[in-house]
C-alpha cells in the first residue's frame, strides 16, 4: 500500500536561505549542535518530544539521498536500511523542497513517501509529519535568529 503525507510551514527568509540549512548536512549539524547544548532535538528526542516515544527504537536508520537539486531545492534520502524498513516498509523517504514564496519568504515542504506490505499495513500508524514539523520549525527559528543577528551587525 502506497501512502503520502505532507507538511509545510512558512518561513521569513529568501529560498536561498533557507536551502543553505537544507541542501547541506548543516540540517543535521543544527540539530546536533541543539542536542549538545540543550538536549532536546536530536531525531530520537524529536519522537520523544512529540510523543512518539514507542518510536524511538527505530529512528536511528541509514539513508541514502536519491534526489539532490539544488537548482529546485529539493533533496530526498530514502531510508535503505533498518528503521521502517523493519516494521515491513518496502520504501520510506522525506522529500524536502524549498518553495519561493517572494523574495523574503519561502515554504519549507516536507513529504513522505511510503510503501508497506498488505500483511502489515497497521503499521502505517507509525507513518505521521510530526518530525518533520519540529526539524522544520528548530530550522525556521534559526533562520529567524541569525536573520535578526545579520541585520543587527
Amino acid at each position: 500500500m502506497f501512502g503520502q503525507l505532507s507538511h509545510e510551514l512558512e518561513v521569513n527568509v529568501p529560498a536561498s536561505e533557507a536551502w543553505e540549512i537544507y541542501g547541506t548536512l548543516g540540517i543535521s549539524k543544527l540539530l546536533k549542535a541543539m542536542e549538545a547544548g540543550v538536549g532536546l532535538f536530536s531525531r530520537k528526542h524529536l519522537c520523544q518530544v512529540t510523543n512518539l516515544s514507542m518510536l524511538t527504537w527505530f529512528t536511528v536508520h541509514k539513508e541514502k539521498f536519491t534526489k539532490l537539486d539544488n537548482e529546485k531545492c529539493m533533496k530526498e534520502p530514502e531510508v535503505i536500511k533498518v528503521g521502517y524498513l523493519d516494521l515491513g516498509f518496502t520504501l520510506f523517504c522525506v522529500c524536502v523542497k524549498i518553495i519561493e514564496n517572494d523574495n523574503v519568504s519561502c515554504i519549507i515542504k516536507s513529504t513522505i513517501e511510503y510503501d508497506v506490505k498488505e500483511e502489515v499495513v497497521a503499521n502505517t500508524l507509525y507513518v505521521n509529519t510530526d518530525i518533520v514539523a519540529k526539524i522544520a520549525e528548530v530550522a525556521k527559528n534559526y533562520l529567524i535568529k541569525n536573520k535578526a543577528t545579520k541585520n543587527v551587525a
